[in-house]
């Protein structure tokens, strides 16, 4: 390759660099000084995560330390290499090269829940010793997740636990949108796809993240339990627990159970939408080569809801096909009130989700924008991410799910609630499906007993980063 043709590469990959996002030119130096954690204070929490123990860093510090200046804004960076089309490791590649390779961290290697207890905790503990650089540090972090809505669900949780251990401040948390619906990076301004081929994308991304403002988010615990004997594959964003303590005696329950809870931040849907997820799941997973992006994604999601039975309801008598009342009984609580009061589920429905954002499936407002003499005759109110409120909502057979989706229509709507309990009870079916935040699962069902699943607040909200 002649020099010419250098030239002119090198000078069109750094128009479309200063272009690729923006107008704006970002400066590299001087955007690696306002988030570059100072060198032996990186090194030592990598050594913490690494020997899994907050102490490991403290030689390295007294070795290192002094006269670091903190930057305005230190990040951490998490990136689920399986997103995007498989493209998140790409990512983090540039990530490393352009922060620092202690300061990104795949979650294939490093889990939210031991940056929590390791990392964070060395910082806190070389602040507790006297280290201010550790403690301003730790005061300014914030987070960036790369991934889709579960991956960034998955670190909120875990986050969750500083408020618990009375850790504060929890670090506000952006998001780079690799996933297939994005909805919680819609929510808070981000997007709902990221443009790899442009580093520029990135520099905008961090650039903005230093400096936007912090919005609130709440989270939803969910706690399932059911007769003791079967144990569902669950995905990461569910766990077992101990036997649950409910809030009032629940007939139906053998006498032996077992539980399992999570937290979801988006929804939680049980039926035929959870068991088309569920089967797209299963076969990406069997199928690696599937996984191309978002655009293919959404074509092989589509495409197998349609084997399902989910637009051929009217044809179909076998019992999986047939509406949630048959097996469902819903429960709300209403703000300020302590007693549950039960809610019909429509004959039609073979869905039910209980939705948190106004964004769900890919950026769509399923719950729609209500007029305000619909509000006050239905008695809701207008739904916000950090009001308290679930607001739930049916879908039918595939034809009203499309329309919903391409906001022709609004979904049917059930409910608004501060609380939620289903009871299923599975008479003639063998296995129910539902998912929180796109992680679907298997669940089984009994003929003689009920399975209960309970939704409630979780007391502490999450801190967002969000782009203005």
């Amino acid at each position: 390759m002649n020099g010419e043709s250098k030239t002119r590469i090198t000078s069109r990959s750094s128009l479309i660099d200063s272009i690729g996002c923006g107008v704006s030119i970002i400066d590299e130096e001087e955007l690696k000084e306002k988030i570059r954690i100072p060198k032996y204070l990186r090194v030592a929490m990598r050594e913490a995560i690494q020997s899994k123990n907050p102490n490991a860093g403290f030689q390295q510090n007294n070795a290192d330390a002094g006269g670091d200046e903190v930057p305005e804004a230190p990040m951490v960076v998490f990136v689920n290499s399986k997103s995007g089309g498989r493209k998140g490791s790409a990512l983090q590649q540039i990530l490393q090269e352009f922060i620092s390779e202690e300061q990104v961290f795949d979650l294939s290697v490093v889990k939210p829940h031991e940056f929590v207890h390791y990392g964070l905790a060395c910082l806190e503990n070389l602040a507790s010793r006297g280290d201010h650089s550790a403690k301003e540090t730790r005061e300014k972090l914030r987070i960036i997740v790369a991934g889709g809505d579960g991956t960034v669900g998955w670190v909120l949780g875990n986050l969750t636990e500083l408020f618990k251990q009375n850790r504060e401040p929890v670090p506000p948390t952006g998001i780079i949108p690799l996933g297939t619906g994005n909805d919680l990076s819609r929510t808070f301004n981000w997007g709902g796809s990221f443009p790899f081929p442009w580093k520029s994308a990135i520099k905008r991304t961090l650039n903005e993240a230093i400096s936007a403002p912090i919005s609130r988010l709440d989270s939803w615990n969910v706690v399932v339990t059911m007769p003791a004997g079967d144990t569902p594959e669950l995905p990461h964003c569910l766990r077992y627990t101990e036997d649950y303590t409910h809030n009032q005696n629940m007939e139906g329950l053998p006498k032996k159970t077992s539980c399992f809870e999570g937290v979801f931040y988006n929804y939680l849907s049980v039926g035929m939408d959870a068991q088309v997820a569920y089967g797209f799941h299963s076969l990406r997973n069997h199928n690696p080569y599937l996984a191309q992006g978002p655009v293919a994604n959404k074509i092989i999601y589509s495409s197998y809801s349609c084997t399902q039975g989910w637009f051929c309801t009217p044809c179909m008598s076998t019992p999986n096909l047939r509406g949630l009342k048959n097996i469902l009984r819903l429960y709300i609580k209403k703000v300020n009130c302590s007693d549950w009061e039960q809610v019909r589920v429509p004959s039609s429905v073979r869905s039910i989700v209980c939705l948190n954002l106004h964004n769900y499936g890919g950026g769509r407002n399923p719950w729609g924008n209500l007029k305000p003499q619909y509000l006050e005759k239905r008695g809701f109110v207008e739904a916000h991410a950090d009001d308290g409120l679930l607001e739930i909502f049916g879908l039918k057979e595939g034809w009203h799910a499309s329309f919903v989706m391409a906001e022709l229509i609004s979904a049917k709507h059930i409910a608004q609630a501060a609380a939620v309990r289903m009871e299923v009870r599975g008479g003639d079916w063998k296995k129910g499906y539902m998912q929180m935040d796109g992680e679907p699962w298997k669940q089984p069902m009994h003929k003689e007993y009920s399975t209960f699943i309970d939704i409630v607040r979780a007391p502490f909200q999450s801190q967002m980063i969000t782009r203005e």
